[in-house]
């Protein structure tokens, strides 16, 4: 707080001593970050104010006052400078200013979220920042959760004129991780001395905090400076293996429907990855997380050696059959357990949707039919509906007592299965297995999670998982035709994944209604679909989005991982409650001349057909 406004604010402290208080100048406010909800930027560049201490930290440091502002400290033997997070990413970094101003060192303390194919961005701008003109890097990342649904990834990173010389690790069980570079400050100077002119800079200067200490000595000549590392990212299929579960803290383990799709398939694969990276993390001597796990199986003495192990230990699955539900999703769901090696139960639902529908029978008169049976819409979809929410309610029951049955402590967290593609079209039932503590794949594509259980079953040697790409997604909430699926998701959606995913970015990243979406894909669907077929599509596309988008309100928490996600929480704050005629947008697309010409075509054959 100063002079009563609140500050983002970073300090720079030697010995005890603070050296510069250095507010924030460009807060983010876009995507997950709500900066100006808390803070005031500092609007002052290259102005320094002082600033009084609590009396707190008087007491430790024996200052009164410290400077307060935008300048950079000047050492013995070089000048540093600071960018705190999201300045780097801004049109007008400070960082730009300062090398101009013969600040030779930048340090950056940043919490950066994890999203998935976003490793590169960061580092192409750390890199981008000191190609220009020259310099050094420091660029330090969070890790871990921070209590929602962020996860900070680390990548924290050592750049030197353009090019990378240290590398943290992206994921990480450890809670610190400390990076070093040994570099040659004259390599700034000269990669500097063919770039910079004092033309170049016509701002105020920079003050400079002299401060009486030295980076390096005389005898650092003869030390041996770092080589450039070429960074090796993630694919996105290992980043989904490696951050899904990091921020999840259960009391005794997980609780997974397991209906052997590919959704339910990929976070019972997130579990046993968790397995895998825990049991690496104990060889590799890590105290903290032995230690997080004891207390979660409750025993001291416990060490996890295999993953398949202490998946039976943490990880219980059901397979929750109906009689709508297929010998092959039962084999697959009873196959992928037995290889990553969770509790399988084997649960019917029957009775108890029979006694849900014999209630209501009781009081109305009437027992409801599927369509195929000669029931209406309405009558197929709730008796839908009532299948899958009695799953969620048999799912909590049994994550809090199947360990009181066999005599263990605690309770179980249950896990979601839902992408985000469901999520953006509504495509699931409000309050049903969907419904869970966490779902480890909320934030994730259709098209992705295919990857990943491709990665999963080459790279774990998964083989179930082979059968569970090969079958169309289906919820089985319809009478099986002789005894085989006759539901699928791509034809109750009208739409395929893929589609889902391309719509999903025009939606949230390029800012589309449905007019505009309809002009764009016109072209980029010009190969595969027609304007007509474009215009149904985008058309089936906004009644289902803005008849479902309620369902967002309500939506199980998930870890941010895709660009385009609908989460209503904190990402995608949109309204819930939509006109669903889209009356304007709608007819702006039929007044379209591509529209028009298909239609003034198809009234010309008719006349033809007519005529003849």
């Amino acid at each position: 707080m100063h002079h009563n406004v609140r500050y983002n604010c970073r300090v720079l402290f030697l010995n005890k001593k603070i050296l510069l208080i250095r507010p924030k100048m460009l807060l983010a406010n876009h995507g997950n970050n709500r900066e100006f909800r808390w803070f005031s930027a500092w609007s002052q560049p290259r102005h320094i104010e002082e600033y009084f201490l609590p009396r707190m930290i008087q007491d430790v440091t024996g200052q009164v006052t410290v400077p307060f502002g935008d300048a950079v400290l000047s050492t013995k033997d070089t000048c540093i400078g600071s960018e705190i997070c999201a300045e780097l990413w801004n049109a007008r970094s400070p960082h730009v200013d300062m090398g101009l101003d013969g600040v030779e060192i930048f340090t950056n303390s940043s919490a950066s979220y994890h999203e998935l194919r976003k490793a590169d961005q960061r580092v192409n701008l750390v890199k981008s920042a000191t190609t220009k003109s020259g310099g050094i890097y420091l660029f330090a990342n969070q890790k871990g959760c921070d209590g929602d649904r962020l996860y900070y990834d680390g990548c924290s990173m050592i750049a030197i004129n353009g090019d990378i010389v240290a590398q943290g690790k992206q994921f990480s069980l450890d809670d610190v991780e400390v990076i070093t570079a040994t570099l040659d400050l004259e390599d700034v100077r000269s990669y500097r001395g063919e770039r910079c002119h004092p033309h170049m800079y016509e701002h105020k200067p920079y003050q400079r905090i002299k401060v009486d200490f030295s980076l390096s000595d005389c005898k650092d000549i003869f030390l041996p400076t770092h080589q450039l590392v070429e960074w090796v990212f993630h694919s996105p299929e290992e980043e989904i293996r490696c951050s899904s579960l990091h921020s999840s803290r259960s009391e005794a383990g997980f609780l997974l429907p397991l209906s052997g799709g590919v959704d339910s398939s990929s976070s019972a694969c997130i579990v046993y990855s968790m397995c895998v990276q825990v049991c690496q993390a104990v060889r590799d001597g890590n105290a903290q997380v032995l230690e997080d796990v004891q207390r979660l199986v409750c025993d001291a003495s416990y060490r996890p050696e295999e993953p398949r192990e202490m998946c039976g230990r943490l990880f219980t699955t059901c397979y929750m059959a109906s009689e709508n539900s297929s010998e092959d999703t039962r084999n697959r769901a009873k196959e992928l357990a037995a290889q990553i090696g969770s509790n399988h139960l084997n649960i019917n639902i029957d009775m108890a949707v029979k006694g849900m529908l014999g209630i209501f029978s009781m009081v109305m008169g009437k027992w409801p039919k599927f369509r195929v049976n000669g029931g209406s819409s309405r009558e197929n979809l709730a008796l839908q509906n009532v299948q899958a929410r009695v799953r969620m309610i048999l799912a909590y029951l049994f994550a809090q007592l199947c360990l009181w049955a066999q005599g263990k402590p605690g309770g179980l967290l249950v896990l979601g299965s839902a992408n985000v593609d469901e999520s953006l079209t509504g495509y699931f039932t409000k309050y049903d297995c969907s419904s869970a503590d966490i779902n480890p794949i909320g934030g994730v594509s259709k098209m992705d999670l295919k990857r990943f259980l491709q990665y999963c079953a080459e790279h774990f040697r998964l083989t179930a998982l082979k059968s569970v790409l090969a079958a169309p997604p289906t919820a089985e909430l319809e009478p099986l035709t002789e005894g085989q699926v006759s539901q699928t998701d791509e034809a109750d959606m009208g739409m395929t994944y893929s589609e889902l995913s391309v719509i999903g970015r025009l939606r949230k990243i390029s800012k589309c209604g449905a007019y505009s979406m309809f002009c764009k894909l016109i072209h980029s669907w010009r190969e595969t679909c027609s304007p007509s077929q474009v215009a149904a599509k985008v058309k089936h596309f906004f009644k289902m989005y803005s008849v479902n988008r309620h369902k967002m309100t309500t939506v199980t928490p998930s870890y941010h991982a895709e660009s385009y996600g609908p989460d209503d929480n904190r990402f995608d704050l949109r309204p819930f409650l939509y006109n669903t005629r889209w009356s304007w947008q709608f007819r702006c697309i039929d007044h379209e001349p591509y529209i028009v010409h298909k239609q003034l075509l198809l009234t010309l054959e008719l006349q033809m057909v007519l005529s003849v």
